[in-house]
């Protein structure tokens, strides 16, 4: 990565005022770098019907739905050129539920995929967490670059249709611990279970080791670091010995 991406990419000492804004905005740099991201990925071909499908997975916890939500406003503004609204986000959480948290893939084929794929708006039924069944469909519009995030967006039978593959770097025990932190006593029960299902999921499935781009969070900003497929290069296999990948 040339040195002034690594730079502008890097963590600042920026303190916001108010804790909350935290949320919505990085520091300049880390937008600066947010922006050519985006454009990177603007310029990308298509890989599903016209729409260019970016995948940021990673562990509960890690940061997935900020970066998410920071990158749609990046491309936002460098589509239109004026922030008129965030660019599509699709949030697994909408797709997974309490019973089925990974086998979601063929309400993510039929329901997105397939309209995506022929220039269609997709539809589908958010799952209400709270009353734990589908509510009405929402919209997904055929955009030149819609965000999947969440945990398994870059599992196997998804990765025919992305143009890249991002992973949030932060390793699972202390993904998890931000995670309950953030959750609440009231759900400490729910992540016992997922914590377990997830270990399955990536063991059986992994994503990492097939990203295009490691992102790591550094204080307000990120540092963007090649992914296991670029380093292994596109014609060389990965294989894994003791659970840690590795280019063959």
């Amino acid at each position: 990565m040339p040195l002034a991406d690594r730079a502008a990419l890097t963590c600042g000492r920026t303190r916001r005022a108010a804790a909350g804004r935290r949320d919505r905005l990085a520091y300049p740099g880390a937008m600066d770098a947010l922006d050519r991201l985006a454009a990177e990925l603007l310029r990308l071909p298509p890989s599903c019907g016209p729409v260019r499908l970016v995948a940021i997975d990673g562990h509960a916890g890690s940061g997935k739905s900020t970066l998410a939500g920071r990158l749609a406003t990046a491309l936002d503004t460098l589509h239109t050129g004026t922030a008129t609204g965030p660019a599509p986000v699709l949030h697994l959480d909408d797709l997974a539920t309490h019973d089925e948290p990974f086998a979601w893939t063929d309400r993510m084929l039929r329901q997105v995929i397939g309209p995506l794929s022929r220039g269609e708006y997709a539809h589908y039924a958010p799952y209400d967490w709270d009353r734990r069944r589908f509510g009405p469909l929402r919209p997904l519009p055929p955009a030149p670059v819609v965000l999947v995030e969440g945990v398994g967006a870059g599992r196997r039978v998804l990765r025919p249709y992305l143009a890249r593959l991002l992973w949030m770097e932060r390793g699972p025990e202390e993904s998890w611990v931000r995670g309950r932190h953030r959750d609440g006593h009231e759900l400490a029960d729910f992540w016992d279970g997922w914590t377990v299902a997830e270990t399955r999921h990536f063991t059986e499935d992994p994503s990492r080791p097939f990203a295009d781009a490691l992102v790591r969070e550094c204080g307000e900003g990120y540092v963007r670091l090649p992914g296991p497929s670029v380093a292994a290069g596109a014609h060389q296999t990965i294989t894994y010995r003791d659970g840690s990948p590795a280019a063959n």
